[in-house]
């Protein structure tokens, strides 16, 4: 896809972050726009503020967790705009701790938002793109996951899990498509750390899910480190919406914003390919090791 110009966007996730800087440049490229957020107040705020300089563009909050819920959002879409052109499945979080102490509601939070949220929006999204495609329609989505897609961090081992899930669920769905024929494109967004609200992502855990008691050390250590690595990261999130963008002109399928820490991701690939031990994922920058716990 080359021309977003009176094409439609739907963007999870789209209240902050990567979500909001999408939109924001959708509509800098004349796109109209389907905005969904799990926080209400987010949500508003920037369809206020692209309303306000003269988008089109509605908003639902949707837990992407909820297969209703997605559903919902691409009824909406379709009734209100006739089509979907460029699909940001975007909404994420972040937990961590060490792998053995997280329990079932840490796996069904994050998994839920990380991974069946892209899920759902594959499921009720792609059959009415693909139908749009064979009458000629442009189309293209937008997977995001994270470079911990293709690393593995230690005390990250639920988020690591959701984002592996996301890579190989992507590029199935690549050749998935090219099984049916269709031009329908798709990119897997693997930023690394970038100044976002995701070290923040407790603020929005529905209450249903919530642990069953206190954070252990562990888990207060990943925090403060989520913290502390996602407020130093250097680029910003308008940079990756930029990044993201080009990509899809480009048709370019893996969407990686932190070049330097693609050597890491080789040693990761070169331990495989030699039967070796797992590749330490701080080889290349050892500052950001975790301390023991």
């Amino acid at each position: 896809m080359k021309d977003f110009a009176g094409r439609v966007a739907v963007i999870t996730g789209a209240g902050s972050g990567f979500g909001r800087e999408f939109a924001r440049m959708g509509h800098a490229l004349g796109m109209k726009l389907v905005l969904a957020d799990i926080q209400r107040d987010a949500l508003d705020a920037t369809l206020g503020e692209l309303r306000a300089s003269g988008a089109r563009a509605i908003g639902e909050v949707v837990d992407v967790a909820r297969s209703d819920q997605v559903r919902h959002l691409a009824d909406r879409a379709y009734a209100e705009f006739g089509a979907v052109h460029l699909l940001f499945n975007n909404a994420g979080v972040a937990g961590g701790g060490l792998v053995w102490e997280n329990d079932a509601n840490d796996w069904s939070w994050v998994l839920g938002v990380n991974l069946m949220g892209v899920v759902h929006g594959i499921h009720h999204f792609v059959p009415r793109m693909l139908d749009a495609n064979r009458r000629g329609e442009p189309g293209h989505i937008v997977n995001t996951a994270s470079i911990a897609g293709f690393l593995c961090p230690p005390l990250m081992g639920v988020y690591n899990v959701s984002k592996h899930a996301v890579v190989a669920l992507t590029e199935t769905l690549y050749h998935d498509l090219a099984l049916a024929k269709s031009t329908i494109g798709t990119s897997v967004l693997c930023p690394a750390f970038v100044p976002t609200g995701i070290a923040a992502s407790e603020r929005n855990r529905p209450a249903e899910l919530a642990r069953d008691g206190e954070l252990t050390a562990s888990m207060r250590l990943a925090q403060a480190q989520s913290e502390k690595a996602v407020s130093s990261g250097k680029m910003t999130a308008a940079e990756v919406a930029r990044i993201t963008f080009d990509a899809i002109r480009a048709e370019r399928f893996y969407v990686f914003t932190h070049e330097k820490i693609l050597a890491a991701v080789e040693a990761r690939f070169d331990a495989v390919l030699s039967r070796g031990a797992p590749a330490d994922p701080f080889a290349s920058n050892p500052n950001v090791r975790p301390a023991a716990t």
